[in-house]
């Protein structure tokens, strides 16, 4: 799974892939010629006093070592820049199915998990493909190329290497195993302190507003505290690595020496070439040390791996269906038969059996206790989520049989969390209409009842906005989401719950000055307040995911109970609102 993940993103890189194998095969096969080199000038020019072949010698050394400096560095760079790309082009693929994704895929695989994923683990599969292309490429050169000259040099040896590669590779081998399953479980942990992180950051004003600060400190110290571990255990694991290996080549050079010292003694053997043959046997450990490297870092990397492909291979549950309709926008009825909804697994639907019709010109809204499913029916229209049962039909054709974009494009969805982007007010409400000049986004923020306070902020349309809309208040953020709907002018506009945070004279001027503008399009409005939906052409009474009243607010105070109870409740509660 992980080099198929290589594999397949290097695949557009073949020329300087190929490069980076001659220029690191070029620069081992200088590396392991200077020894031999070295072994010359001892023999031939040291012990013989010939100036003139330590003189010649010499400066092919330095030729050949100016040579694989300048091949290594070549081979670096472009290493370096091809796994750059490689993780680049994983990022930009995970984005892509990320963006695909309902919010069933995001809720199943979770939102921290997600950004770890994007981030740390593409990491480490990029870390992988550089090692791979500065070691991997280098170690099976140096090792086999170690052990000819080292037999070169002299046989017998070279026995020495029977004994001491299997127990190197062994050791580390076993050492490797174990890390694999507590690579896995780091990663895992990383996605838990994610999570806490994010929650904490994200309601940091709650914790505070309830003096919930040595709690959360605690929660995130635990979760901290177990990666913690858990990167201890493979530290620990690790540091056992470089002692062993570093023991074995103390204890080969001490062999070396010791027989080799005992063969020059015979005369078998010369110095030259007992220095060359220590070089050979440094190398070759060397290049085992170099391939046990990457043995460490493939375990966590094919966690990662995994976890970037568990990602990719999510198939989507909101898609285009086969030979989708494509089209601009759609205009004209929203009807809704018998729709249904329910999550995997669950044992009651969230929706069952919702039917109405939403004309142009018309306004629907959805009322109805906490959890009754009024936010699902809302993402049911655009597709957010895909209904599990009946039919949505916007224009006469049924929304799945249509391509999102041409969906999507018809529809100006205020969700119930105004959410804003980082950028100014302009580049906002710009995501309604691109295209919209200064003049159309005064108009909308002017219809949205944003424009007074737009106008106050410094720079104006060109005020900066936070992240997520933080320098604005909430009804602010809420004025400005719907003035970002309302630029896009859609056939269908969906309201869920978007007029909460207003107070009710801006809430009243907001719905008077969207009449002229929606007389065209059909309008569905989630709201809590009776207030909000008194004059709407037909309220929707959901209680438990099921439909249980339609008609005018008239028609539902004499026939609908559920309703009755809400709208005696608001006026119970305003009643003693008026009296306090």
């Amino acid at each position: 799974m992980l080099f198929q993940l290589i594999a397949r993103n290097l695949a557009p890189h073949k020329v300087p892939l190929a490069g980076i194998v001659v220029l690191q095969f070029l620069s081992t096969i200088a590396t392991l010629f200077l020894p031999t080199l070295n072994a010359d000038i001892i023999d031939d020019g040291v012990v013989k006093g010939d100036l003139d072949v330590i003189t010649s010698l010499g400066m092919w050394m330095l030729l050949i070592t100016a040579g694989q400096v300048v091949c290594a560095i070549a081979a670096t760079y472009l290493s370096a820049r091809l796994a750059m790309g490689v993780g680049r082009a994983i990022r930009r693929d995970l984005f892509n199915k990320v963006e695909t994704f309902s919010s069933r895929e995001v809720g199943i695989i979770g939102a921290p998990s997600l950004i770890t994923r994007t981030t740390n683990d593409v990491q480490q599969v990029q870390m992988l493909t550089l090692m791979s292309f500065t070691m991997m490429v280098t170690a099976p050169i140096m090792c086999v190329g170690g052990i000819i000259l080292a037999m070169a040099q002299d046989v017998p040896l070279s026995g020495l290497l029977l004994v001491i590669l299997p127990v190197l590779i062994v050791t580390i081998g076993l050492i490797v195993r174990v890390l694999v399953p507590t690579f896995r479980k780091v990663q895992r942990q990383l996605d838990d302190i994610n999570g806490v992180l994010r929650e904490q950051i994200t309601g940091i004003s709650v914790i505070r507003a309830f003096g919930r600060r040595d709690y959360e400190a605690e929660r995130f110290a635990t979760a901290n505290g177990a990666l913690t571990a858990s990167q201890l255990r493979a530290g620990r694991l690790l540091s056992l690595m470089f002692p062993t290996i570093f023991f074995v080549v103390n204890v080969t050079s001490v062999g070396v020496l010791w027989f080799g010292g005992q063969r020059i003694d015979t005369g078998d053997m010369q110095i030259g070439a007992l220095t060359a043959f220590l070089s050979y046997i440094m190398q070759i450990l060397m290049s085992v040390m170099m391939a046990m490297f990457m043995f460490m870092m493939i375990p966590r990397a094919a966690v990662s791996a995994e976890r970037i492909t568990e990602v990719m291979d999510t198939e989507a549950s909101v898609v285009d269906a086969p030979g989708a309709l494509a089209v601009d926008r759609l205009h004209g009825q929203l009807a809704v038969r018998n729709a249904a909804f329910s999550y995997p697994g669950a044992q009651n639907p969230v929706l069952s059996g919702v039917s109405f019709t939403a004309g142009p010109g018309t306004t629907t809204a959805i009322i109805g206790s906490t959890g009754s499913g009024k936010s699902t029916l809302v993402n049911l229209i655009p597709r957010l989520l895909d209904s599990t049962a009946g039919a949505i039909e916007l224009g006469g054709h049924d929304i799945k049989a249509v391509s999102l974009a041409g969906l999507r494009g018809s529809i100006g969805l205020v969700p119930q969390r105004a959410y804003l982007f980082s950028g100014t007010v302009a580049s906002n409400v710009r995501m309604g209409n691109p295209e919209a000049t200064d003049e159309e986004l005064w108009e909308v923020l002017e219809t949205a009842q944003a424009a007074d306070f737009v106008k106050e902020m410094p720079g104006g349309l060109e005020a900066p906005i936070d992240q997520g809309g933080s320098n604005v208040s909430g009804g602010q953020r809420q004025r400005l989401c719907i003035a970002r709907a309302i630029a896009a002018r859609p056939s269908v506009y969906l309201f869920d719950d978007s007029f909460s945070a207003l107070d009710y004279a801006t809430d009243a001027k907001l719905r008077a000055a969207l009449k002229p503008i929606t007389r065209d399009a059909a309008v569905l409005v989630v709201a809590q307040r009776v207030g909000t939906i008194v004059d709407a052409d037909n309220i929707l009474v959901l209680d438990e995911g099921r439909l249980v009243g339609q008609g005018t607010h008239a028609q539902l105070l004499e026939n609908c109970p559920t309703y009755q109870e809400i709208v005696t409740s608001q006026l119970s509660t305003d009643d003693e609102g008026s009296r306090a």
